[in-house]
């Protein structure tokens, strides 16, 4: 009897309820996603692709936005000072913060590798990038006044009075001014992921290398950088993907301003919204936006998977 009961197999039913757990489970964080992500997102491509009156757009709302000079002011660009529109503007971020960044993050990652009190400095170092958005956009501001900036007072030290000026007053200066100071916000994070990535590579691949007589930059060039590469890969989404949604800096520091000269993607979707009470124009931009970061996302995906 007690041999028969050993080998007697637990009930079908029950295995099938087991196997059905992780989909039970994952029910309710698929319910989230349907209510808060998919939902609106299919009604803001609506919004996009309709008229005020309901009636079927097509891509005429966006149209509207690219021939908008909030958007796109090809007429200025480049010869003339900004305003260049919102899209050229956001990809000058992109051009110039994103190398920048990495290359300061990485900077920072390798001399702080094996310094005495390193986490100290790192923590100092990381504070612009948890502090919130809204008070970092006020930080810039005062950090390039004419007055009581840190950037004007270095530069008339060095003997150059002539860049002293309150440079988010002025269209030609505005949106550099907001770069310079992102940088500052989010070297932090980048310099974190690199020094995590640094740490996860074998010492004896040095050791090995300085055994075979390469110096230290054949070493960075043909260790360090390789071993890097998934570590670059997140760290260029990321901040790219940041860069694309940019809004609390701009707002807080300029509001677009002087004249536009320092407008984004995601102001000019909130003035749409909320200032000229247009749905259609700003779900335009939204999309556009979505499929922006899109690309990224998936040139992510394929970018790691290759690297697995």
């Amino acid at each position: 009897m007690l041999r028969n009961l050993a080998g007697t197999s637990p009930p079908r039913r029950r295995w099938r309820l087991v196997g059905r757990d992780p989909l039970l489970f994952a029910v309710p964080a698929l319910v989230l996603i349907a209510g808060l992500i998919v939902l609106p997102s299919l009604e803001t491509l609506w919004l996009a692709l309709v008229k005020p009156d309901g009636t079927f757009a097509g891509l005429s709302n966006f149209a509207d936005v690219l021939a908008d000079r909030e958007t796109l002011n090809l007429a200025r660009f480049p010869g003339q000072a900004p305003p260049w529109g919102s899209l050229i503007h956001n990809a000058l971020w992109i051009a110039v913060h994103l190398p920048v960044t990495t290359g300061l993050g990485l900077l920072l990652a390798l001399a702080l590798q094996r310094v005495r009190g390193a986490g100290l400095l790192r923590g100092f170092i990381f504070l612009g990038m948890v502090m919130p958005m809204i008070v970092g956009g006020v930080l810039i501001r005062f950090l390039f006044d004419e007055n009581a900036g840190i950037v004007n007072a270095l530069l008339r030290s060095v003997g150059l009075e002539a860049w002293g000026r309150s440079w988010t007053a002025y269209p030609d200066t505005a949106l550099l001014a907001l770069i310079l100071g992102s940088v500052w916000l989010w070297a932090g994070f980048t310099m974190v992921l690199y020094s995590a990535g640094l740490a996860t590579i074998p010492r004896d691949f040095y050791e090995a290398a300085a055994v075979d007589g390469a110096g230290a930059l054949q070493q960075f060039r043909y260790i360090t950088l390789p071993a890097l590469r998934p570590v670059t890969a997140v760290v260029v989404a990321m901040t790219v993907l940041w860069e694309l949604k940019i809004f609390d800096i701009v707002y807080t520091a300029t509001q677009g301003g002087p004249g536009g000269s320092s407008m984004v993607l995601a102001l000019q979707m909130y003035f749409y919204a909320f200032r000229a009470l247009d749905p259609h124009h700003s779900a335009a931009v939204a999309t556009m936006l979505t499929l922006f970061t899109l690309v990224v996302g998936v040139w992510f995906v394929r970018t790691t998977g290759r690297e697995e």
